[in-house]
């Protein structure tokens, strides 16, 4: 089965599956701006393995199935599972924290396997919020904590996750980024990388 991750796609998915590790390790040992730094690659493994799937010639229709369940598997991890520590992190492992983790967890499972059935609208758009959203999300508001209220900052976070959640379930269409977007948030995942990664050390 390993035959199949000499794909450059599928090796793309899984180099972003070894950032979303590495996030979840240092977000498990509360160092909570690095790891969304480090998540923010996982984002940029995700959008780049897409292009490189499309664009690769005589691309075997095995590898392909293998690329789409890894691909959703990877999704998971840094869409759902990391943004869920996290906000149990920052909520310092509350009650309120464990129901908007387990609101994540779940809106994640159902907005993945919709997806993987049904795939986009008549009109090419998602349905729900995609879970790519969530990681740009969460690197914003790190990025904007020193301007919030140090008391306020985990009910920022769980109200915002709380209404992510929601939407990723929604009957809301979504459309596909454009080109024009994707480089945004490419330049966006970057810079926020950076400025998380320089604040930790």
């Amino acid at each position: 089965m390993l035959k199949y991750l000499w794909d450059p796609a599928n090796a793309i998915t899984i180099t972003g599956l070894l950032f979303s590790s590495t996030s979840l390790f240092l977000a498990l040992s509360e160092r909570l701006e690095l790891s969304v730094a480090v998540a923010l690659w996982a984002v940029l493994a995700d959008h780049l393995d897409g292009f490189v799937a499309g664009r690769t010639k005589g691309r075997d229709p095995d590898v392909a199935k293998m690329g789409a369940s890894l691909d959703g598997f990877a999704d998971i991890v840094y869409g759902a599972v990391l943004p869920a520590v996290i906000v149990v992190q920052v909520g310092q492992a509350s009650p309120l924290a464990h129901v908007i983790a387990t609101m994540l967890l779940v809106a994640g499972a159902i907005r993945l396997s919709y997806f993987a059935n049904f795939g986009r609208s008549w009109d090419d758009c998602f349905l729900g919020v995609p879970l790519s959203y969530d990681v740009p999300f969460l690197a914003l508001l790190f990025l904007l904590k020193p301007l919030i209220p140090a008391e306020a900052f985990a009910d920022v976070v769980s109200i915002g996750f709380l209404l992510l959640a929601m939407a990723h379930v929604a009957p809301v269409r979504v459309p596909p980024l454009s080109a024009i977007m994707y480089a945004a948030i490419s330049i966006f995942a970057v810079a926020s990388s950076v400025a998380l990664a320089s604040r930790s050390f």
